[in-house]
């Protein structure tokens, strides 16, 4: 019996196409909150910026599951990997000294967040509408995919830089999504996508949307839902402040924050294995419900262990919230996948806001109440805050479904 999961010949492309995506950013994103504050943004600063790209994100999906029904959703993808790149080269004319150059630097933000919108609801899109076993594991492979590119990654772009400064960095990214660009369109193109309607309109659209939105009203999807929400919101916190608490309150080193993040990813890969052939196992609600408690429960423990950790719990501590995130994302992308099938499109989009929305409003609420409450607060409120809200949706559900079969 083999030791990797099953994979279909469709996730497996989206997963390679979203590990390039992800390596090709990666190779200089790790430093980022650092970039920002070194150019002297505050931490609130630095909560807003991530709320800008995840916001125009989810606020995008819906526009690219409209053009979807217009235009092969291949292309779209293939055009979010370009924007990446074009991002990449963007990063080179920064100028945050001048007010042109603080313009220049939020709207590439916000080309960032579209091309995200771009390539994630596409992918989501072709995926949903494809004929695969488990959604539930398809979408894990999905979502593994930037744990493997973070595992290699950050080290390969501390290299270019050193090498050949940051410019040599963002060159060398752009290459990578040319590249990736061209596997995703001509791997996409030979799949059996739903060709689109060219007479698709915006009436039809609004219809669509009505539907989806009433099948997420019941309340064995909507619950499950909320419980993953509340997982992107407690990640929104980690997104903007882990890498800022690694070097202010640990006080470790860019490099020692480097090998954390290279032997954490590495860690996380066969991990993830591990965890993609026991999605398929259970119910996609169980797993939503199951990895909530697992964030939320790792997110205490380091809040409570905050005065002691040291480099090996750290990484232990993130090995469980990385195993909560997988299980909970890929169980609410598989439930959306199985009640949705019949409007791929919109189902897309609607899976690709909620995970911007919740990181993006996780930033900003970080961001305001982090000076007042700190690190450790934060970190262990958060974590109540998830298991609460997974114990109470938990317990609503079963009441519901007692009285129903009364």
């Amino acid at each position: 019996m083999s030791i990797f999961p099953k994979i279909e010949r469709i996730t497996r492309d989206a997963t390679i196409s979203h590990f390039f995506l992800m390596f090709g950013y990666k190779l200089f994103s790790l430093y980022f909150p650092l970039f920002l504050v070194a150019k002297g943004m505050s931490l609130p600063e630095v909560g807003y910026t991530y709320l800008l790209i995840y916001l125009t994100l989810a606020l995008f999906a819906p526009i690219v599951g409209f053009f979807s029904h217009k235009i092969n959703p291949a292309i779209l993808a293939t055009i979010g990997i370009l924007g990446y790149g074009i991002y990449a080269l963007g990063m080179i004319l920064i100028s945050p000294q001048t007010i042109f150059g603080v313009g220049l630097f939020y709207f590439w933000q916000v080309l960032l967040g579209i091309s995200a919108a771009l390539f994630f609801a596409s992918a989501r899109a072709i995926l949903i509408s494809s004929p695969i076993e488990s959604y539930d594991r398809a979408f894990g492979w999905f979502y593994s995919a930037p744990f493997y590119a973070e595992a290699i990654a950050p080290a390969v772009g501390a290299l270019f830089v050193w090498k050949f400064n940051f410019i040599g960095v963002f060159i060398f990214s752009l290459i990578i999504q040319f590249f990736n660009a061209i596997f995703c369109f001509t791997q996409f193109s030979k799949q059996r996508i739903p060709l689109p309607n060219k007479l698709f309109n915006f009436q039809k659209f609004i219809e669509n949307y009505k539907v989806v939105l009433q099948k997420l009203k019941i309340r064995d999807i909507l619950l499950p839902i909320f419980i993953s929400f509340s997982v992107l919101l407690l990640f929104g916190f980690y997104r903007a402040f882990f890498v800022l608490f690694l070097k202010d309150q640990l006080n470790w080193s860019q490099n020692l924050i480097l090998i954390f993040i290279s032997i954490s990813s590495l860690l996380f890969s066969p991990l993830s294995l591990f965890l993609i052939k026991r999605l398929e196992l259970f119910r996609s609600e169980k797993n939503i419900f199951q990895g909530g408690l697992i964030v939320g429960t790792f997110s205490i423990l380091f809040g409570i262990l905050m005065p002691v950790l040291n480099f090996l719990s750290v990484l232990i501590i993130k090995a469980g919230q990385f195993a909560g995130s997988l299980v909970t994302n890929a169980g609410r992308s598989g439930l959306l996948s199985q009640r949705l099938k019949e409007n791929p499109e919109e189902a897309g989009a609607i899976d690709t806001i909620f995970s911007p929305l919740g990181v993006a409003l996780g930033a900003l609420i970080s961001g305001i109440i982090i000076d007042f409450l700190g690190y450790q607060l934060l970190f262990i409120l958060g974590g109540l805050f998830v298991i609460g809200v997974g114990l109470l949706s938990r317990f609503t559900l079963l009441e519901i479904l007692s009285r129903e079969n009364k």
